[in-house]
């Protein structure tokens, strides 16, 4: 938490903490209407001009359908976070079209990246990074389309809430190895199965660098992802530096920010993501 405030406040940003960013409960950052308060508040309040979570969310399933809609109508601003917050951009999505930013501020590509979006009017490109484990699964084609999506995870656990509009998006998936490469599977074949991947106009695949040199039967998780999604008839592109498992120059933890909700293209051929911009 001390080093997030620092870096906001390095930017020039007042850092304001929610009451209760501190508690505990379980594995969660406090009980739900605790957290839910947290966030409300920020949302109504016009002063504040981010939200942006210190972690990674655990429990956010849990609050999502209880999120002040109207007051981000009313006053939009960006809420910064990956991972279980998945399901945090997800819900504003679903009932506001916002514009929210898939990332954190932890690491040096993260910070930068986050910072440009927050502050900066003009697009970001991702390039495919060669060396990432998900780089080989690529589909050609260009794509254009809102980016939507996160935590792959998470994304599945959505499959049935009858809550999102899929129809022309561009989806970002991007996972941590949980129990293995069964795992992926499973949520990508229920993606499927939902009509989830006939919707999309192509698909972004993120890090699944935590997998590597993991394998299970035989498979990777390279060949999971090349037979659940090299199929679909759409755009795929793979190696993009984006959510868990990146690497920065220091060793530690690091990833690029992506604005989710916001017209994205998708070229294969180039290797690229082009997101548009968070503010105006």
């Amino acid at each position: 938490m001390e080093s997030t405030v620092c870096e906001l406040e390095s930017w020039g940003l007042r850092v304001e903490i929610g009451r209760h960013a501190l508690d505990v409960w379980g594995p969660m950052a406090g009980r739900d209407d605790d957290r839910l308060e947290d966030l409300n508040d920020a949302f109504r309040d016009s002063g504040v001009r981010a939200v942006i979570a210190a972690r990674g969310g655990a429990g956010s399933y849990r609050i999502a359908d209880r999120l002040d809609f109207a007051a981000l109508l009313h006053c939009p601003k960006p809420l910064v976070g990956f991972s279980d917050i998945t399901n945090l951009h997800l819900a504003i999505w679903a009932q506001c079209r916002a514009a929210t930013v898939h990332g954190c501020v932890a690491g040096r590509r993260a910070s930068d990246s986050v910072r440009r979006l927050l502050m900066e009017p003009s697009p970001t490109v991702i390039d495919r990074n060669p060396s990432a484990v998900s780089a080989s699964i690529n589909v050609a084609g260009r794509a254009r389309g809102p980016l939507v999506g996160g935590n792959l995870r998470e994304l599945a656990g959505w499959v049935g809430a009858g809550l999102l509009d899929w129809d022309g998006v561009i989806l970002l998936i991007e996972d941590l190895k949980h129990v293995g490469i069964g795992q992926v599977d499973r949520n990508l074949t229920q993606l499927r199965r939902a009509g989830v991947f006939d919707r999309v106009a192509g698909v972004a695949v993120g890090l699944f660098d935590e997998f590597r040199g993991y394998v299970d039967g035989g498979w990777t998780v390279v060949d999971v992802l090349g037979d659940r999604l090299t199929d679909l008839g759409v755009p795929v592109l793979g190696g993009l530096g984006i959510g868990h498992g990146g690497v920065g120059q220091d060793g530690g933890p690091d990833q690029y920010a992506v604005t989710l909700g916001a017209v994205a293209e998708l070229d294969v051929d180039a290797g690229t993501l082009t997101t548009g911009p968070c503010v105006q």
